[in-house]
């Protein structure tokens, strides 16, 4: 499905897009952007109890930027800016809850418009990605490294 995301949200003022939002109902299904944490299938495979190996597809989405909360990587919107990450295919209201609970109540599952990188169809598609909900002073500037975040967790990149 093609984005529905229009220009006259890059119009919005910061302080009312990254505004966290009571959660309702399940957490959605769908295409699922990952940029931190959850770019390791092997943490993917665990988190969701898969039974194989996890099938993503190499994106990006336009309009965030990635900055730090503590170690963890923090999705913070930003026009002009691209985040670089992979995509998973969430089936099921039970993977997509698992999920929720692992980025816990300091991130929110928010509708993207996920841009694809490997030449397949769809090219582009709308899904979600998990922004930072908490208080925006607790970020700061710095990089997120997967591969040093995997090393310290006793890991290797899979």
């Amino acid at each position: 499905m093609p984005c529905e995301q229009t220009d006259n949200l890059l119009q919005i003022p910061h302080t009312f897009v990254d505004r966290p939002s009571a959660p309702t109902g399940p957490a959605p299904t769908g295409p699922y952007f990952f940029y931190g944490t959850l770019t390791d299938p092997c943490l993917v495979r665990e988190l969701l109890e898969l039974d194989h190996e996890p099938e993503f597809r190499p994106a990006y989405i336009e309009g965030y930027e990635c900055k730090l909360w503590g170690p963890y990587p923090a999705l913070v919107g930003a026009p002009g800016s691209t985040v670089e990450g992979a995509v998973y295919q969430v089936t099921t209201e039970k993977h997509a809850a698992r999920l929720a609970a692992y980025e816990t109540v300091n991130y929110r599952a928010d509708p993207c418009c996920i841009y694809y990188r490997d030449g397949e169809e769809p090219a582009q598609d709308t899904g979600y990605t998990f922004i930072f909900a908490g208080n925006r002073k607790d970020v700061t500037e710095g990089v997120f490294d997967l591969t040093i975040w995997l090393g310290r967790k006793g890991r290797s990149q899979s």
